[in-house]
């Protein structure tokens, strides 16, 4: 599939209104910047007051996420190793069966993760599948974990058949700033991203959406993505900050690294702009050091993905995120008190 075939040719039932005016406001830009821009101390002391005014700050929320349906994507997005448009030697597969994707869930739980958080790699979800799906998030939910989902864009309808399933967020990350944001994808756009986030919200989902360092972007655009989430109509409930991890066979794959402390800055940011969103370290952990991770808890980051593999990418894994916990005084995140009951 050529790059853009979609935005050119997309079908009516996915179909977005144009959005008007910029995603993030040039005063909201301004002031974020200057909170960028601190000395990194009092950068940390900042958005670690800010942290410890709405969180235990030793407290970390634990997901596990799940493919359920990995591969032959549509979009083309430069750092995925799931596009159809990308080179990456990954095989797709079809949705998975309910009943594994429920044992799955109840044995990260056993584990101590207590949200189950499932992907499929499509552009949008067809209604052939949504009964699949809906019976995934109400076997999930039976468990007493929270669930959460990223299956692409949806339709009203469709987000209004997953907030009566019961499911709790969904995700949906806007990736990087809007003026950038066409050198990472052209098979949709930012205004698809921000109308599908309007379209959750609307059904009463939780939002979970952040975005990705490292895919050429400046420190510019990542403070306007920020600033992005923050300044909608309600901030995102949890929102994922990504360090690429570059996939051979992808546009992506020589992208250089982050540094480690602009990548803590961008979190510290994150927290201070988003004081009560769940700030979550996502893919990239495997390469961070220890002091990486912990600067980042520092920073105000509470929530983090366990397990071996996030979707086709490794992951810190259960023996160092336990060692690190151990080292630093950090235990899990409690259920909510409504799921902790189902739960007993």
């Amino acid at each position: 599939m050529r790059r853009g075939e979609l935005i050119d040719g997309r079908d009516s039932a996915n179909a977005t209104a144009t959005r008007s005016g910029p995603a993030a406001s040039a005063e909201g830009i301004a002031a974020a910047e200057k909170i960028y821009e601190m000395p990194f101390a009092d950068l940390l002391f900042r958005a670690q007051t800010v942290h410890r005014a709405h969180f235990d700050a030793n407290e970390i929320q634990t997901s596990r996420l799940l493919s359920i349906k990995t591969g032959g994507c549509p979009e083309d997005c430069s750092y995925c190793s799931q596009s159809a448009c990308n080179e990456t030697g990954l095989t797709a597969s079809k949705l998975m069966e309910v009943q594994r994707v429920v044992d799955e869930a109840a044995r990260a739980k056993a584990e101590g993760a207590t949200r189950w958080c499932m992907g499929a790699a499509w552009r949008s979800p067809k209604e052939r599948d949504m009964p699949t799906v809906l019976a995934m998030v109400r076997g999930v939910k039976a468990l007493g974990m929270e669930t959460c989902m990223t299956l692409g864009m949806l339709t009203p309808g469709q987000a209004g058949a997953l907030a009566d399933a019961g499911l709790d967020y969904y995700n949906h990350n806007v990736d990087t700033s809007e003026d950038f944001y066409p050198e990472v994808v052209t098979t949709r756009t930012y205004a698809d991203r921000l109308d599908t986030l309007d379209t959750v919200r609307a059904a009463g989902i939780k939002v979970c959406s952040g975005g990705i360092l490292g895919l050429g972007e400046g420190v510019d655009d990542r403070i306007a993505m920020l600033v992005a989430l923050a300044e909608l109509p309600s901030p995102p409930d949890s929102v994922p900050i990504n360090m690429l991890v570059p996939v051979e066979g992808t546009p992506l794959a020589q992208a250089p690294k982050v540094d480690p402390l602009d990548f803590v800055r961008v979190v510290a940011l994150a927290r201070i702009l988003m004081p009560t969103s769940w700030v979550r370290l996502s893919a990239g952990r495997a390469e961070m050091s220890d002091e990486t991770q912990a600067l980042c808890f520092l920073a105000g980051a509470n929530s983090i993905f366990v397990g071996d593999t996030l979707l086709t990418t490794g992951n810190a894994g259960e023996d160092r995120d336990a060692a690190l916990f151990r080292r630093l005084g950090l235990r899990p995140a409690r259920l909510p008190e409504a799921l902790a009951e189902v739960a007993e």
